[in-house]
């Protein structure tokens, strides 16, 4: 029996969710004492309960047909992505344009690993954040995590 990639689960996760109006943001399957597939979702308007209970309904059935765990029990979690999700693909960067991001780097550049700015640019390879007035850029293969900064007024 071939052994299917996580790939093609999200695949087919996210042919389920677009006659919805719901993204998968990212899947995650951890292998464990319980193992574990979490589906992380958004819309336009939020995630709440009911979208993430209608979406799980949905994918439930598909799931167990396309067995990716070859018939191993694993538990279903769908969820936000919460406040602090890393930006991950272009549709993110289109939404945090203008906003405040943190990001943390793999290495250290002009001394330090932790920036915070205002997104102002994004090519697919490359970020370009405003720190004090100056313009930075940022190759995307060199950072570690980068999210909307949470800012306590």
């Amino acid at each position: 029996m071939k052994t299917k990639s996580l790939g093609e689960l999200k695949e087919l996760l996210i042919s389920i969710a677009q006659p919805m109006g719901i993204e998968v943001v990212d899947v995650e399957f951890k292998m464990s004492k319980n193992p574990s597939l979490t589906v992380y979702i958004d819309t336009e308007d939020g995630v709440d309960l009911d979208t993430c209970e209608k979406y799980h309904n949905a994918i439930d059935a598909p799931l167990d047909e396309f067995d990716f765990t070859l018939g191993s029990a694993y538990t279903l979690n769908v969820s936000s992505p919460g406040l602090d999700r890393p930006l991950k693909t272009e549709r993110d960067f289109d939404r945090a344009m203008g906003q405040m991001v943190e990001i943390k780097l793999f290495a250290p550049k002009m001394g330090k690993k932790y920036f915070e700015g205002l997104l102002v640019d994004y090519d697919g390879n490359n970020i370009t954040v405003e720190i004090e007035g100056q313009s930075t850029v940022f190759n995307i293969s060199a950072i570690a995590k980068i999210n909307l900064a949470i800012i306590f007024d």
